[in-house]
This record gives C-alpha cells, structure tokens and sequence, in this order.
C-alpha cells in the first residue's frame, strides 16, 4: 500500500503537473498556468490524501501486529508514518488550502499577476513549501518500506 502510494506521488511529481504545465503552456493560453494549475491541485489532493489516510492505517496496524523484530525498527517505522501522515496532511489542508484562497483572492489568472504582487510572491512560497511536504512525505515512505521489507526478511 505505502509502495504504491510512493509511485503515485512519484509519478505525480515527475510526470503529472510538468506534463499538465507543459501541454497547456505550449498551446499558448493566456490562462495555462491556471488551468494546468487546476488539474494539478485536484490531483495533489488525492496524493496528498491517501498518503494521509494509508500513513494512518499503516500506523493503526502496526500497533496490532506488534511483533517487529526490533525495538528500533518499530520506532523508525512508526516516526515515518508519522511524517508522511503529518506533511501529506499539512500539504492538503494547510498549504493547497492557503493557496487555493490566494488564487481566489488575486481575482485574474496567476499569469496576469505581476511577479512582484504580494500575493504572487505568497502563492510562490508557499508553493515550494508544498513541494517540500511532499518531498519529506516521498523520503519517508521510502525509508518506511526499507525498514519493512528487512523487517519481512529477518
């Protein structure tokens, strides 16, 4: 469950949103951001999500099946669930919700907003801090999944 959900938030990440920018960009719409922007925030929050929901009940069955071999491991398994169910939901209901109010608020296409607008320069950041949640998300699903496979293996 947590594999699949690292190669949906890959895929997402390294094909989905340059893809959707991409395509729109160069069929030179004065509102391709916007609309590529669109089809990626609804795609981010299934992303976002599931990786919330799964973290949780991976975390809900590892207290049930609290035969781990080592203490150590536990707690690594346990503190990456953590992570992924705390920055996949910062990522959903903090940051895109942020940015969803912003590009409502800038009244235009993110396009015709000057680069120096407060709000544009907001929207930025706040967009590296959503690719940022995403990123430690990914990183802890993989170090999740290598702790159980040599888990599985021991």
């Amino acid at each position: 469950m947590l594999a699949v959900w690292l190669g949906a938030a890959l895929f997402f990440g390294a094909v989905v949103a340059p893809a959707a920018f991409g395509v729109l960009r160069g069929f030179g719409l004065p509102n391709a951001s916007e609309i590529a922007g669109g089809i990626v925030t609804r795609s981010l929050s299934v992303v976002n999500v599931a990786g919330f929901l799964f973290a949780l009940l991976l975390l809900v069955t590892m207290f049930l099946r609290r035969n781990s071999p080592g203490r150590v491991s536990f707690i690594i398994e346990c503190v990456c669930l953590g992570v992924i169910a705390l920055a996949t939901a910062a990522g959903h209901w903090l940051i895109a919700a942020r940015m969803r109010a912003l590009r409502a608020a800038m009244e235009l296409p993110i396009d015709q907003i000057a680069a120096d607008d407060p709000r544009r320069i907001a929207f930025n950041n706040l967009h590296g801090y959503s690719v940022n949640a995403l990123g430690l998300a990914m990183i802890a699903a993989l170090v999740a999944i290598v702790v159980m496979a040599r888990n599985i293996r021991d």
